[in-house]
């Protein structure tokens, strides 16, 4: 949107962009900050594709982040002053972890670890700042929840199962032994 033509620098291009972001922000479950610069447009290509299924990385103006999260549960990182500084926005629709996971290994990979590391977030309302954006990727996803209570949901028969059947065969072994002992004399 823009670049060589210098489209978002049109007042066109500028509503435009702030109803995409405004899109992506319905459909976002957390949107967190990294800086911008001393990246290639090749660098930020590259991390792009390297992003989970569901993750929009867009490079946004504080301006028009400021429009766009105007009247949204978003709307904190105006008012908490996360909107400083030439950032890329993360625009997450489920995968927190591997979208932080996907970062932390381009930073790594580019001699970016220290410069290139989430500095804020939001999430249900909430402002977050670098260390809480990290305690959030490092919690389930909704994917290995459903995994988890499906498989404790799957154990319970079977447990079940095992504590009806013990008694029985305690029992068959009790005649068992008791017609051992009496064929015996």
């Amino acid at each position: 949107m823009g670049g060589a033509r210098g489209e978002a620098s049109t007042l066109t291009g500028k509503v435009a962009k702030v109803e995409t972001v405004k899109g992506l922000l319905e459909k976002s479950e957390m949107i967190f900050a990294v800086p911008a610069s001393s990246l290639t447009v090749g660098q930020v290509q590259k991390l792009r594709a390297e992003l989970p299924e569901g993750t929009t990385l867009s490079v946004v103006k504080n301006t028009l982040m400021e429009r766009a999260v105007e009247g949204t549960s978003y709307e904190i990182a105006n008012k908490e002053g996360l909107l400083k500084g030439s950032n890329m926005w993360f625009f997450i629709e489920e995968d927190i972890g591997g979208t932080v996971a996907s970062l932390t290994k381009f930073a790594k990979d580019n001699g970016k670890k220290d410069t290139h590391q989430p500095i804020c977030g939001v999430i249900d309302g909430t402002a977050l700042d670098a260390a809480a954006v990290d305690a959030v990727s490092k919690l389930p996803s909704k994917l290995e929840l459903i995994a988890r209570i499906a498989g404790g949901i799957k154990a319970v028969p079977t447990k079940v199962a095992r504590v009806i059947k013990a008694p029985s065969t305690k029992v068959a072994r009790a005649i068992k032994l008791a017609t051992e002992e009496i064929n015996k004399e």
